[in-house]
């Protein structure tokens, strides 16, 4: 009797120290887990850390009750329910991530920085011009990034720092919004959306458009696809929901997953232009990504299955991103490649502009367009891998 009595004794006082802890540790793990749940962009983290709230105060039953078998049945029951969940959704993440091509504008701009030795950008110095007072503030779109940057190492002081005021880099989005604010001179990149015009009205302020290059606006697919070439009237097919099935434009028996990028970015614009009087029909999966450092692009992921169409431009494709398992689809049976661009067959060519707005009191801003247009600067234009608007 006396053994059980100690026996006893040593349960309640072991229950009473897991109690104690259980309830001392639990504000401290439900505080962590819910911060975790807030901070989660997957669906298994979220899933998984829920629960991490209730899973100790859970416990408590265990230490109290004499009678459990009910108890552990419920509680084992909720337990295997909430594993089955995070392992499914887990497993569609995962399977996700695996046929995901990321074709977002994923540039590290460390590496194409100004007055850099191991920069990607084409190093030159001009021999004709150069800014020594009130350089122009200059932004641009991500695929125009190593353009401009080049332009920086080419004429501007050579102490000149991204985002030191001068030389800024805000994507497409922010530029457009910085530029209708008067708050940068040039941007360089594909034309703004109608919204970005209306913007800018606005402000007051009234874009100026100097074309400085060309581009091919182009749509691609995964390598494993056995389309490779589509007609302007299929892509617009597909992209107003009206063709759904790639057997109908000549491929496999499988749904087409078409994806778009973000409002206002360069390229949702130009899909939008390439559409015409052609509704443009919602996009079926968004995504939002971060950029780099303190800059926050929200765009939308163009994943690729097998089934699967994104478009974007040439050279951000092909000079960028340099993803193998992409493959860039010809339109009415014409490939998007420099010559083909140069002389006109590739149906879907758009200008590189350096856009600025009136009123701007800076006389630098002119002779930068100027040099730009010079010899120089179309070297710079077509040696990044863009085309030229004239010849040298």
């Amino acid at each position: 009797m006396e053994k059980q009595k100690a026996k006893k004794t040593v349960i309640i006082i072991i229950k009473a120290i897991l109690g104690s802890l259980i309830l001392l540790v639990s504000p401290y793990v439900a505080l962590v887990s819910f911060m975790f749940s807030v901070m989660s962009i997957k669906a298994y983290e979220l899933i998984l850390s829920i629960p991490a709230i209730f899973f100790l105060p859970s416990l408590l039953p265990f230490l109290i009750f004499e009678k459990k078998k009910k108890y552990f049945i419920v509680w084992g029951s909720c337990l295997l329910a909430i594993a089955l969940a995070f392992s499914i959704t887990f497993g569609i993440e995962k399977y996700n991530e695996s046929i995901t091509i990321n074709v977002t504008p994923n540039i590290d701009v460390n590496e194409y920085l100004p007055f850099d030795e191991d920069s990607k950008i084409v190093k030159f110095r001009s021999e004709t011009f150069t800014l020594t007072e009130d350089p122009p503030i200059i932004d641009g779109a991500t695929a125009a990034f190593p353009v401009y940057s080049a332009f920086v190492n080419a004429v501007y002081p050579e102490t000149t720092e991204l985002f030191d005021g001068v030389f800024e880099y805000n994507n497409t989005v922010g530029g457009y919004r910085k530029l209708a604010e008067k708050e940068i001179d040039i941007f360089l990149g594909a034309q703004p959306s109608k919204e970005q015009v209306q913007y800018a009205t606005e402000c007051g302020t009234t874009f100026r458009y100097t074309e400085i290059g060309t581009e091919a606006f182009v749509f691609f697919v995964h390598k494993d696809n056995p389309i490779s070439t589509l007609t302007t009237e299929q892509i617009k097919g597909i992209y107003s929901g009206e063709i759904t099935n790639w057997s109908e434009v000549g491929g496999n028996d499988e749904k087409i997953m078409a994806f778009q990028r973000n409002k206002n970015s360069g390229s949702q614009s130009m899909m939008i232009r390439f559409m015409g009087e052609t509704p443009l029909m919602t996009p079926e999966m968004k995504e939002e990504v971060s950029g780099m450092g303190e800059i926050i692009q929200s765009v939308v992921d163009y994943k690729s299955k097998s089934g699967s169409i994104g478009f974007s431009f040439r050279y951000y494709i092909e000079g960028i991103i340099k993803n193998p398992d992409i493959k860039l689809i010809a339109v009415d049976g014409v490939s998007p490649t420099v010559e083909n661009i140069k002389n006109k067959t590739y149906p879907i060519v758009t200008p590189v502009y350096a856009v600025t707005y009136e009123g701007n009191t800076n006389p630098n801003v002119a002779l930068m367009l100027d040099w730009i247009l010079s010899d120089e600067g179309q070297y710079i234009i077509e040696k990044t891998g863009y085309v030229g608007v004239r010849k040298r």
